[in-house]
């Protein structure tokens, strides 16, 4: 009888943390969605990473052709996606030729950036551009941050520092310009996000509208192209997946950031392609990796919590 009356307690007790649980998620559904949204996307861009060095690394493809090949899948993705939502005629309307190229240009420098860097030296590169890009951005359109935020900045900024450091070389002169032009290239894209209303039909039409960009490189790079079954797959997922759905939801979340937030939070990229690598590759849990986890992740929390929501 006794332990009966305890069961039922602890059964009410446990409705009651669940019904708490449920009415959070209700009341801010707004702030789950976009945490939602930016996991995922953070996710698709440290898998584009992956996925790049295993058609470039290995040398799978040339650059220009998984370039084409990744833009390609995306638009089909995502025109497909809205095919089968019989929305395609808003795409046709919306999105930015600005979008596109700025889009463009960080698709095709990334790739011939990996021919010629490592991972860990690309990573820095890449992400620094990124930062400094949309840091300056902010300032210049009023964004003040309070000294928490600046310490957080810094400190997640060391942490990718630390993290990648033992994979670092000295770039080639053409791979430290092409990484440039691609990480202040994506800034500028994910400036153009955040006035975003119809995030996935804008996300399809700058990808369509990079088509005349790709045809144009098609035609460039056709006699000097190569690529091997296992190239147009990374390529092919790279697009359609990484990209193509990575960017929807990214341009879908960063509604919910300011500008500092984003490009902060983006820092975080390498550091989820690390850890992608000791729990899907049996890489190993090191201290360095320990460490630069604390540093890039409490950086990015005192930035979230110290930041202006005045954008």
């Amino acid at each position: 009888m006794m332990q009966g009356f305890v069961a039922r307690g602890r059964l009410w007790l446990l409705f009651q943390k669940v019904a708490s649980m449920m009415a959070y998620i209700a009341e801010n559904a707004a702030w789950v969605r976009t945490l939602c949204f930016t996991s995922v996307a953070l996710m698709a861009f440290a898998a584009n990473s992956v996925l790049c060095r295993l058609a470039l690394g290995t040398h799978a493809m040339d650059a220009a052709s998984f370039t084409v090949i990744r833009l390609l899948s995306a638009v089909l993705m995502l025109g497909g996606w809205l095919l089968w939502q019989r929305k395609s005629q808003r795409v046709l309307i919306q999105g930015r030729w600005s979008s596109a190229w700025w889009l463009f240009v960080y698709a095709a420098c990334f790739s011939w950036a990996y021919v010629s860097l490592d991972t860990g030296t690309g990573a820095l590169i890449l992400f620094g551009s990124v930062q400094l890009t949309m840091m300056v951005w902010a300032m210049r359109s009023g964004q003040r941050l309070h000294v928490w935020a600046w310490l957080g900045v810094v400190l997640a900024c060391l942490g990718l520092v630390y993290l990648v450091l033992p994979r670092v070389s000295t770039p080639s002169v053409l791979g430290f310009v092409l990484m440039v032009c691609s990480g202040v290239a994506w800034g500028l894209y994910s400036l153009h996000g955040k006035a975003s209303r119809h995030p996935l039909h804008d996300t399809a039409s700058n990808f369509l509208r990079t088509l005349p960009f790709v045809a144009l490189l098609a035609l460039a790079t056709l006699w000097h192209a190569h690529a091997s079954w296992a190239g147009v797959l990374w390529a092919v997922l790279s697009g359609a997946l990484a990209s193509g759905l990575g960017y929807a939801l990214w341009y879908m979340a960063l509604a919910g950031w300011t500008t500092m937030q984003a490009s902060v939070l983006q820092l975080s990229v390498p550091l989820i392609a690390a850890l992608g690598g000791v729990l899907f590759v049996g890489e190993a849990m090191s201290l360095r990796l320990l460490l630069a986890s604390a540093m890039i992740l409490g950086g990015v929390y005192l930035v979230l919590r110290a930041s202006s929501h005045d954008d």
